[in-house]
């Protein structure tokens, strides 16, 4: 199943992040400013096309439920296969998660072919996710980038149904071949459904976007389309299994099978509820990125060398109304920034017998800033290289002043809590 919009972690910089559907689902993510794991969330599978592929703890889970439900209908179709049904069970559930695979590989190749970075594959409870880390910048590119999975998922599905021609249908390779064709089939039926989170509500969202030339309206109309998706997932599958369209009708409501059809039609939901929302969030929040700028957020800063003492510095920056201070060689080119934790350590008592070098961070690659980044192109920035502080400087070279990522984490946070328009 498909999810739009996720990825979390305190130990970045730029720690603020917005609200996240949960696990589960195949298709490309959408990517989340400001968001970025030091890990992998599971455990490494390899690294096709260069992205780290990883299994989440969720999907043993997953695979032994398919194991055991597939192994039932063993028991009914080849009944001689006795215990050996489990293995044959298993080895399904490892080959249709291979399926998923190769689906979340169609988004990512095609990622990289508009070159829009992957940060990872990972497989987990219900399918997979391919997490792009940057919007497409067409509505084309966006159909093409979710359109590729279901398209891949319906390939293997008739890969599947020709290699059913060539065996008995009653042996364990036909069972295993129906299985896969089948499963293949339903991933891409309900992940063409139109609705965010799923592949299906993208392919809307870049019809819309299209028609309208606003990616907004197109997010708008994909993301209620998903929530009345919600609501009739809710209510329909229990009712459709219940009547008879997807099985034997049942003759009462209510048993185990009536109660796992309304759970997992409740966990579906849910999720697509879920996608939904987080996906109109993240728009809205996409729009007000462009308010944050490294030049508007910037305090100003004072040079000083590195021998002065820091109530010294401080004196200055206080008469010039500056906030910061920027450690300069002789010939007046910044060679650290003056952390602003380190200053507040240090007694008042004390400041005239400390040497503000004492206090400064070396600048290193990455600490430059220009004047001109704003909006996701900042936060990106400021994530590939972590640190407290950094120099602002103009296109000429001069020292604008510095940046605070604690100022960029306040202005975040108030631009996720801000009402949309």
């Amino acid at each position: 199943m498909d999810e739009s919009g996720k990825s979390q972690d305190p130990e970045e910089s730029v720690r603020p992040q917005p609200p996240e559907p949960p696990e589960g689902g195949n298709g490309p993510k959408a990517p989340v400013p400001g968001k970025r794991k030091p890990g992998g969330g599971g455990i490494l599978m390899g690294r096709p096309f260069g992205v780290p592929v990883y299994v989440a703890p969720s999907w043993f889970l997953v695979a032994a439920l398919i194991t055991w439900v597939f192994g039932g209908q063993l028991e009914r179709v080849l009944p001689e296969l006795g215990a050996a049904r489990y293995l044959v069970s298993l080895f399904f559930a490892v080959a249709f998660y291979a399926s998923v695979l190769v689906h979340e590989l169609a988004h990512t190749v095609a990622a990289l072919r508009f070159k829009l970075p992957v940060r990872r594959i990972q497989l987990q409870f219900f399918g997979g996710v391919s997490e792009i880390e940057k919007e497409t910048e067409t509505p084309g590119r966006e159909f093409v980038l979710a359109f590729v999975g279901p398209l891949l998922s319906l390939v293997l599905a008739g890969v599947f149904y020709a290699g059913m021609q060539l065996v008995e249908p009653g042996t364990v390779p036909g069972v295993l071949l129906a299985g896969l064709m089948i499963s293949n089939l339903i991933v891409a039926i309900f992940n063409l459904l139109p609705g965010l989170p799923l592949d299906g509500g993208r392919m809307l969202r870049a019809v819309v976007w299209k028609i309208t030339g606003k990616p907004m309206s197109g997010t708008i109309a994909a993301a209620w389309v998903g929530r009345a998706l919600a609501v009739t997932v809710l209510i329909g599958l229990p009712l459709l299994t219940h009547t008879g369209v997807l099985g034997a009708a049942r003759p009462e409501i209510g048993g185990a099978d009536s109660l796992t059809d309304a759970l997992l039609a409740a966990i579906l939901a849910a999720i697509i509820w879920t996608g939904a929302g987080n996906s109109l969030r993240m728009a809205r929040l996409r729009e007000r990125l462009p308010d944050l700028t490294a030049r508007t957020l910037t305090r100003r800063a004072v040079p000083v060398e590195t021998h002065t003492p820091l109530s010294e510095a401080l004196r200055r920056a206080n008469d010039a109304g500056a906030r910061a201070l920027v450690v300069v060689d002789p010939q007046g080119t910044p060679t650290a920034l003056v952390r602003e934790a380190a200053i507040i350590g240090v007694p008042d008592h004390r400041r005239p017998w400390v040497a503000v070098g004492t206090l400064a961070q070396d600048l290193k690659d990455g600490m430059r800033v220009s004047a001109e980044l704003a909006g996701e192109d900042l936060l990106e920035y400021l994530r590939a290289t972590p640190a407290t502080e950094y120099l602002v400087i103009e296109e000429t070279g001069e020292i604008y002043g510095v940046l605070s990522t604690a100022d960029v984490e306040r202005a975040f946070v108030s631009a996720m809590a801000r009402k949309a328009a």
